[in-house]
C-alpha cells in the first residue's frame, strides 16, 4: 500500500471503474433527485432513477482518464457560464513560470468554485489542471468522496481525534503536498484556512503553513522549507455569491444561539447552489510566488494576507454594500472609479437580492459584501 492511498486523488486507471460505480449509486442519483426534481423525487422516483442512471453511464462512458474528464468538465463549464451570466477574467499568470509546478494559495469563498476558477484559468492559458485540497467533513458519503477524488482531490483529515493521530495526518498531509509539487510536479491548490469566509474576511491561518514545512529536513529553515514549495497567494472574487443568504443566516444563528447545526445534505447542496448559482463577474488574480526568507509563519501568513488583500478585484457589489453601511470616503470614491460596470443594472440587482434576504441577517450579508473594502481601506491604512 502507498503511504498516500488513503488520500490521493484517483489515478487514470481508476477513472473508469469509480464513474462506474457512481453512474449506479443509489444515493447519489436520489441527491440529483432531490435537488433538481424534488416532486419527483418525493412521489415518482422509480421512475426517473433509471433514466438519470443511463443518463450518467451514457455521459461517462467517454471519459477514460482525468484528462478526459476535465475536458468533458470545462466545455460542461464553459456552457454554465453562459447561462447564468458569468464572466471570467484573471490576471497574473504571465508572472509564472510554465513549467514550475505551484502550491496556489487562495482565499476561500465557495467549496467547489474556488478550485473550479483556478483550474479553468490554468487550462485556458495551456497549463496543467491542480490537484486539490477538501477536508474529509465534506465526503462523509462515498458518492461525494468519489466525486471530489476523480476530480484530482486529496483528502484533509480533519475529522481525526487524538494530538498524535493529528499530527501523524498533517504529516502525511504534508508530505503528500511537497512529493505532489516536488516528484510528481503537479500544482496544487488549497485554501489559505479551514472553512469558507463566510463574513467576507480573508485571512491565512499560520497552522497552515507551518503543517506545510512538516515534512521539511531536519537542518532546512522554516524559510527555506516553505520557498521549496513555491508558493503563489491567489485571491478570487465574486461579484454575487450564490449561497450569501444562506451564509447570512448560518451566521447569524451562531451569533444568537453559538452554534449552527448543518441539515442532511447542506454540503452537497452547497456545492451544487455554488455551482450552478449567480455569481455574475468573476476574477481569479495570481500573485507573486513567496520568495522571502521567513523566519515565522506568522511573517509568511502576513505576506499572504498583504498579497490577496491587494491583489482582490473588487466589484460594485462591494461598493454598493459598503455604501449602505458607511459613509463614503476618498478612498472609496477611487476604487468607485476603478470598477467598469452598468452600475444601475447592478445596483437594481443587489437591492432586489439584499431585499429577499430575511431582514434580521440582511445587515450580516451586507457586511459579507463589505469587508472587502474594510480590508483594502485598512490594508493601505497600514503602509
Amino acid at each position: 500500500m502507498n503511504e498516500f492511498d488513503d488520500i490521493r486523488h484517483y489515478y487514470d486507471s481508476e477513472v473508469v471503474a469509480v464513474l462506474s460505480r457512481l453512474a449506479k449509486n443509489r444515493e447519489f442519483i436520489d441527491t440529483l433527485l432531490s435537488i433538481k426534481y424534488p416532486r419527483l423525487r418525493r412521489w415518482a422516483p422509480w421512475l426517473v432513477r433509471p433514466v438519470i442512471s443511463y443518463t450518467l453511464r451514457s455521459s461517462f462512458s467517454k471519459m477514460r482518464t482525468v484528462s478526459h474528464l476535465h475536458s468533458a468538465i470545462r466545455e460542461s463549464f464553459g456552457n454554465l457560464l453562459v447561462e447564468i451570466g458569468s464572466v471570467l477574467t484573471v490576471t497574473g499568470l504571465e508572472k509564472l513560470d510554465r513549467n514550475t509546478p505551484y502550491l496556489f494559495i487562495s482565499n476561500h469563498r465557495d467549496i467547489a468554485m474556488d478550485p473550479a476558477f483556478v483550474n479553468v484559468a490554468l487550462l485556458d492559458d495551456g497549463r496543467d489542471s491542480v490537484r486539490i485540497a477538501i477536508g474529509d467533513n465534506l465526503l462523509t458519503k462515498q458518492f461525494v468522496s468519489d466525486l471530489a477524488r476523480v476530480n484530482k482531490s486529496f483528502v484533509v483529515k480533519r475529522s481525526v481525534v487524538g494530538r498524535r493521530e493529528k499530527m501523524t495526518a498533517l504529516m502525511q498531509l504534508s508530505r503528500y503536498i511537497r512529493s505532489s509539487l516536488a516528484e510528481d510536479k503537479s500544482s496544487v491548490w488549497i485554501a489559505q484556512r479551514e472553512g469558507r469566509a463566510k463574513n467576507g474576511m480573508d485571512k491565512t491561518e499560520p497552522a497552515l503553513l507551518k503543517m506545510l514545512t512538516f515534512s521539511k529536513q531536519k537542518d532546512q529553515t522554516f524559510g527555506n522549507a516553505l520557498q521549496e514549495l513555491n508558493v503563489v497567494p491567489v485571491a478570487i472574487s465574486y461579484e454575487f455569491d450564490p449561497l450569501d443568504a444562506e451564509k447570512g443566516l448560518e451566521l447569524l444563528e451562531k451569533r444568537t444561539n453559538g452554534s449552527y447545526e448543518k441539515n442532511e445534505h447542506e454540503d452537497f447542496f452547497s456545492i451544487y447552489q455554488g455551482i450552478v448559482g449567480r455569481k455574475g463577474a468573476v476574477h481569479v488574480s495570481f500573485g507573486e510566488p513567496l520568495v522571502a526568507d521567513y523566519t515565522s509563519a506568522d511573517d509568511a501568513a502576513l505576506a499572504m494576507d498583504q498579497q490577496i488583500i491587494s491583489n482582490y478585484k473588487l466589484h460594485a457589489t462591494n461598493l454598493l454594500a459598503y455604501y449602505k453601511l458607511y459613509k463614503s470616503t476618498n478612498e472609496t470614491d477611487i476604487m468607485l472609479t476603478e470598477i467598469d460596470c452598468d452600475w444601475v443594472k447592478i445596483t437594481h440587482e443587489f437591492n432586489q437580492r439584499i431585499n429577499s434576504i430575511a431582514p434580521e441577517a440582511q445587515k450580516i450579508v451586507l457586511e459579507m459584501y463589505a469587508n472587502p473594502v474594510s480590508q483594502k481601506i485598512a490594508r493601505r491604512g497600514s503602509l
